[in-house]
């Protein structure tokens, strides 16, 4: 079966989508992925996230060792601790589903297995435009690859 791509409208409205307009509630317009932006409904506010718990679609992951809010630059920096050996990964906040601030937990709805896959962080190339494009471009991929009907 093939898969339908959710950036596009399609004969018929999605149930994700805005009245069928092809815009994700609380995404960017036509439902574009923006991997450096937190979705409204994260309930970030500017809360410090550092030392929050991380959990992925299929577990946790680790924690938070240092957060941004930048505007179209925010992310996170991960310590897996030894889930992959130790690692640190760079998420991007588009990638926050939302945010439990009473448990002390950020949600991603991503898989451990895609945050593993992710391109290696190297706090030396944390703000380079290249690396921000392939990490961007690499959630971007994942995201489009979510099954249609997956709540985000």
């Amino acid at each position: 079966m093939d898969r339908l791509d959710p950036r596009t409208t399609h004969g018929t409205p999605d149930p994700l989508t805005n009245g069928g307009e092809g815009a994700f509630a609380g995404d960017t317009p036509a439902g574009r992925f923006d991997p450096w932006s937190y979705r409204d409904e994260a309930v970030i506010t500017g809360a410090d996230l550092v030392g929050y718990k991380v959990e992925a679609s299929d577990g946790g992951i680790g924690k938070v060792d240092r957060a941004s809010h930048e505007v179209n630059s925010s992310y996170l920096v991960v310590d897996t601790g030894p889930w992959i050996f130790g690692k640190k990964v760079m998420l991007p906040a588009g990638t926050v589903n939302h945010v439990d601030h009473d448990e002390r937990k950020v949600y991603v709805d991503r898989s451990k297995d895609q945050i593993k896959a992710a391109p290696e962080y190297d706090e030396s190339f944390g703000t380079d435009p290249a690396y921000r494009d392939k990490l961007g471009g690499y959630y971007d991929d994942t995201y489009s690859s979510i099954p249609p009907g997956t709540a985000r």
